[in-house]
């Protein structure tokens, strides 16, 4: 059965999205001049999941991508788009860019990133609409440089800080530094969706 409209664009643009990645990891792992091997040791991560990922096979959850890039000195942001090429200031409503990750076992699970602030060189923060279906989450700790803010804007999230288990709801904030294991989830019965600045930025 053929599916709608709608649903072909969304398959074709992540099928975009894992072709394009998998092209830009592979080109900043042989400049960093490293094997494969070398690379899924130094990021922690599976050597055939990080093949699949370079063939374009599968997106890497949200920790992986942050353990890979800082291993390759890169911007998240390089990996899966290119910079903006205006000077706008304005980004309206149903025209920014969405970054869906894919459902890995364990790890980020019904994630989706809205970026308000698309990626460009200069740019010194960071800001995306973390969009978490029932059940979502980051998956395993992300660790890295900068500071983190955040506003829940809808739901209810469980922020995991160093450990210590945090209940947030609409209009509860938070803030900590980036360099603090940190992971988060859906907690409740409804979509949650979390309006998250940090800096500098990596995605």
């Amino acid at each position: 059965m053929k599916m709608a409209n709608g649903q072909d664009r969304q398959t074709d643009s992540l099928s975009d999205t894992k072709k394009s990645l998998g092209v830009r990891l592979r080109l900043a792992r042989q400049m960093k001049g490293l094997t494969l091997k070398e690379l899924a040791a130094q990021s922690e991560c599976s050597e055939s999941l990080l093949s699949k990922v370079e063939n374009g096979k599968v997106l890497p959850s949200l920790p992986m991508i942050h353990r890979v890039v800082q291993v390759l000195e890169t911007n998240i942001s390089w990996l899966f788009d290119e910079p903006a090429n205006d000077e706008s200031a304005i980004f309206r409503k149903g025209t920014r860019p969405f970054i869906t990750l894919d459902k890995h076992k364990g790890t980020s699970k019904g994630l989706k990133l809205e970026r308000i602030i698309p990626f460009k060189d200069g740019h010194l923060l960071q800001c995306n609409i973390h969009h978490l279906e029932i059940g979502g989450k980051s998956g395993d700790t992300i660790t890295h440089e900068g500071e983190e803010v955040g506003y829940i804007l809808a739901g209810i999230v469980e922020l995991t800080l160093n450990g210590e288990l945090f209940q947030l709801e609409a209009g509860d904030g938070f803030c900590f530094r980036s360099n603090i294991p940190h992971s988060y989830r859906n907690l409740g019965e409804e979509a949650a969706s979390i309006l998250w600045v940090c800096t500098p930025p990596t995605f």
